[in-house]
Formats: C-alpha cells, sequence, structure tokens
C-alpha cells in the first residue's frame, strides 16, 4: 500500500491534566501516515485523484486548536478517526510528540495505528 506522509506538523492546543497546561495552548508536533493507493494520482498526475494533505494538516491543526484534550492519546485518536473520514484512507499511523512533557526527555509521544473497518 501507497502512503502520504505529513511529518511533524506544529500544532498547537490545550493538552494536558495540569492545571497551568488546562491555561496555556502548547505546541505538539503531529505525524500522520495515510495507507492509500496513489496509482490513480500517480499516472494520471492529477491532484483530485489524491488526498488533499494541506487540507487535511488544517483540519488537524484547527481540531487540535479547539479540543482541550487531557492526554495526547485522545487527540491522537481524534487525528486517526478525522483522517479515516477519508473514503481513499485505508489506514492511519499518527504519532503525537509533546515537548517538555517529562523532565530530561526531548518529549513524550503516542502512536497509534488504526484502520478503515471492514465494508
Amino acid at each position: 500500500m501507497d502512503k502520504i506522509i505529513i511529518h511533524s506538523l506544529e500544532v498547537q492546543g490545550i493538552i494536558g491534566v495540569y492545571e497551568w497546561e488546562r491555561s496555556t495552548p502548547q505546541v505538539v508536533y503531529v505525524t500522520i501516515e495515510l495507507s492509500t493507493d496513489l496509482r490513480p494520482a500517480g499516472t494520471s498526475d492529477n491532484v483530485a485523484q489524491s488526498i488533499d494533505y494541506a487540507s487535511l494538516a488544517d483540519q488537524v491543526r484547527q481540531h487540535a486548536s479547539s479540543a482541550a484534550r487531557l492526554t495526547i492519546e485522545a487527540l491522537a485518536e481524534d487525528i486517526s478517526q478525522l483522517c479515516l473520514q477519508n473514503r481513499r484512507v485505508q489506514d492511519v499511523r499518527v504519532r503525537v510528540e509533546k515537548p517538555g512533557a517529562i523532565q530530561g526527555a526531548q518529549y513524550a509521544a503516542v502512536e497509534i495505528v488504526r484502520s478503515r473497518p471492514p465494508a
């Protein structure tokens, strides 16, 4: 299966369980891998036969800015479901990285894989 990858998309939003995290938007980084068939777009050179990943990135940014999630796990799940709304996406891998979440670590991260339910 072919893939479209959006790597380390910077998004901002309220995320975390501590009081200070609930009052100030934080930066998190989102990586998305979409499994899809890119042959139609590749052979026709027609963007309409692919996934509009710029639009998807905008949707992810918008969602992250308004979701106010407690956990990066929940944000990753939200993003996976958003991606699977596109019928061309067969499965999605979402990684959410939260810088500064653990003292002494560059970031804490979760990575999930979700698939389209069988028809």
